[in-house]
């Protein structure tokens, strides 16, 4: 290439990364205090930094089911009885408003706590707001779920968008001007693919569509979070359970402050005490808690499929059977496990029979959705540059396919600052412009 055009096509570059350079917020004049992702992700933000919200008792809400998958009615254990149905939150307005859908992250139910912020902040902000559980919680699987083997993130997009088919259907007379999507963690890679999903199908025709925290490649994610299982903690040896020496501190802690009441406040100032848990054994409570949603996965898919991988095929169970002894054998199954035991099979009989786990992943990931995500005004992302489940090249994939729609705090962990008074205010403007 001669020397003038690769001069002018340099300059044309430089000029178009400017033009669409994501919004790297400056660490310095951010003012979010946990500088520790781990800390971070656990304690989220202190309340004095959090916006002023509407109270729970202050908001018209109620749950509601709706019948999806009568036939595991019977076909599930009498002890399933709870989530025959798909339970939701509806939280209305007193007249016509936007719908705000908020999808849940790894493992979570619609009533989890960053669930419940976000409701909080959007039915504050004029929004009806509804509450889903993510496809990767149990209730979800068991009453919702076509394949109940989530993973798959096309499949799954297509599970929430006849849940929320149903939910919409179920209030007929709700005033609704316009709809939305928001989800985290997880639920930001399912929102990705139900606004996708829905540019075909045009049932909700979403306004906005805001992603955070998700992972971009969903194995590289998940394999983060398991690794933290593995982490080497001191003070736990043959003796000493992991769970016995955090117990320990707790109660040292409680001791001195004279009374208990366990909250995310109580965990922010318990980090500021002498019991503080070190990096290691808080990347062990974290992976931990992801480990128990992964072992959820497989146990219920397991179950509802009827595979025999962990619990035998035809075993009776009934609502006073013991399901600890395979709950246990579940939490030996991380994620890879869960991969090549139940998610591969099933890739490859809905696949045309075949593909690798490499071209599996891809198809999951945002990658399956660069095309997409490069030309849809409509999506942002919002994400923290020291999050647990980003892995190298992340951020930089994230920046040439979104540009301009990328917000990166260099704080928070993982969903940590999700209630920083900043970034509840960025939210509402992006849904407000």
């Amino acid at each position: 290439m001669p020397g003038f055009f690769r001069l002018a096509g340099l300059f044309g570059g430089l000029l178009l990364s400017v033009s669409l350079q994501a919004a790297d917020i400056d660490a310095e004049s951010y003012g979010y205090p946990l500088h520790n992702p781990f800390e971070a992700t656990i304690a989220t933000t202190p309340p004095a930094l959090r916006p002023a919200l509407p109270e729970v008792e202050d908001i018209d809400q109620a749950d509601y089911a709706v019948r999806l998958r009568p036939e595991r009615e019977y076909a599930l254990p009498a002890n399933f009885w709870p989530v025959t149905k798909l339970r939701y939150r509806l939280a209305q307005q007193a007249g016509p408003a936007p719908l705000m859908f908020i999808i849940a992250g790894t493992g979570a139910p619609y009533s989890s706590s960053h669930a419940e912020y976000l409701k909080r902040l959007f039915y504050g902000a004029g929004y009806h707001v509804v509450q889903l559980s993510s496809p990767t919680s149990y209730d979800f699987m068991a009453a919702a779920s076509r394949q109940a083997t989530p993973g798959i993130s096309s499949e799954d997009a297509d599970d929430l968008y006849r849940v929320m088919q149903a939910v919409r259907a179920q209030h007929p007379k709700l005033p609704i001007t316009e709809y939305s999507l928001t989800g985290y963690s997880m639920g930001g890679l399912h929102a990705a693919f139900v606004s996708k999903l829905d540019e075909t199908r045009r049932s909700f025709n979403f306004k906005r569509v805001l992603l955070l925290n998700p992972p971009v490649n969903l194995y590289t994610s998940v394999t983060n979070l398991d690794r933290l299982v593995q982490t080497q903690v001191k003070g736990v040896g043959n003796n000493t359970t992991f769970y016995e020496l955090v117990l320990g501190k707790l109660t040292r802690y409680f001791r001195t402050k004279g009374y208990v009441d366990i909250n995310e406040a109580m965990l922010y100032d318990f980090q500021q005490s002498k019991q503080q848990l070190s990096n290691e054994q808080l990347a062990m409570l974290i992976g931990t808690s992801f480990r128990f949603s992964v072992a959820d996965m497989a146990f219920t898919s397991d179950l509802i499929n009827r595979r025999g991988l962990i619990i035998p095929v035809g075993y009776p169970i009934s609502e006073g059977t013991s399901l600890t002894r395979f709950f246990k054998r579940a939490l030996q199954c991380d994620f890879d496990c869960y991969i090549t035991e139940q998610l591969i099979p099933l890739w490859r009989t809905t696949h045309d029979g075949g593909g690798s786990v490499l071209q599996m992943v891809n198809q999951i990931s945002l990658y399956a959705l660069e095309d997409y995500l490069k030309t849809s005004s409509k999506i942002a992302v919002m994400h923290n540059a020291d999050d647990l489940i980003l892995g190298a090249g992340d951020l930089g994939f994230l920046r040439r396919t979104m540009g301009e729609r990328l917000t990166v705090y260099p704080y928070g962990g993982h969903c940590g600052n999700l209630n920083y008074h900043v970034n509840s205010d960025a939210m509402l403007e992006f849904f407000r412009d």
